[in-house]
């Protein structure tokens, strides 16, 4: 199986978790939209490595088998900044990360959010529809790109975590950004040459109010 079809196999699997995620105000319009989901997933495991694939797909597999929804844990995750009261009535069926990996959970963290602000100065006409970055900006019906980030990362084993920490440790040695890297492909995924003819068609727009 090629690089490709481990992540299509990866990606099913997650939408098949995400499709059955219970809200409370019944399902979302996000959960009724594969296609949507699709691009933004192939974007966003645009740089990982075959390990990583392998291994997130396994946890995956492996929550399944034990009657867990690692989506839904996700979003149970992100209750924590979001919705403290709520997340204290169901913190008992998460499995906490020890001390170490959330030291390492906090340094992707950091790492990733620098990216991201990044991203938003040097991208602001495409970084208008995105999440606000820093968990200070959420809200009732808003939540961050780094409180998002935390929920997800909580929901990896330690093998996974690791192996993605590689890849944030490769990125930065390379002088790469994850956020340009996820953002680029998902431009490319809509017809745009890339990030920076995405952000030059954006401004346009908004110049002449096309």
């Amino acid at each position: 199986m090629t690089l490709y079809d481990k992540k299509e196999a990866l990606i099913k699997e997650e939408w098949d978790n995400f499709h059955t995620v219970q809200n409370q105000g019944g399902m979302a319009g996000c959960q009724q939209d594969p296609e949507t989901f699709f691009v933004m997933r192939r974007s966003q495991f645009t740089c990982w490595s075959e390990a990583l694939v392998d291994s997130w797909h396994n946890d995956l597999l492996e929550a399944k088998s034990q009657g867990r929804n690692l989506l839904s844990e996700k979003y149970a995750w992100m209750m924590q900044q979001t919705a403290p009261d709520e997340f204290k009535k169901i913190s008992h069926l998460l499995c906490p990360p020890d001390v170490f990996d959330l030291e390492l959970m906090e340094q992707i963290i950091a790492d990733e959010v620098r990216w991201m602000e990044q991203y938003h100065r040097d991208y602001p006409f495409m970084a208008a529809g995105n999440r606000p970055v820093r968990s200070a900006s959420d809200g009732p019906y808003e939540t961050s790109f780094e409180t998002y980030l935390r929920g997800e990362l909580h929901t990896y084993s330690p093998k996974t975590l690791r192996l993605y920490a590689d890849m944030i440790n490769r990125l930065k040695k390379e002088h790469k950004s994850l956020a340009v890297c996820v953002m680029d492909a998902m431009v490319k995924s809509y017809g745009y040459k890339n990030l920076d003819d995405a952000e030059n068609q954006q401004k346009l727009r908004a110049t002449y109010n096309i």
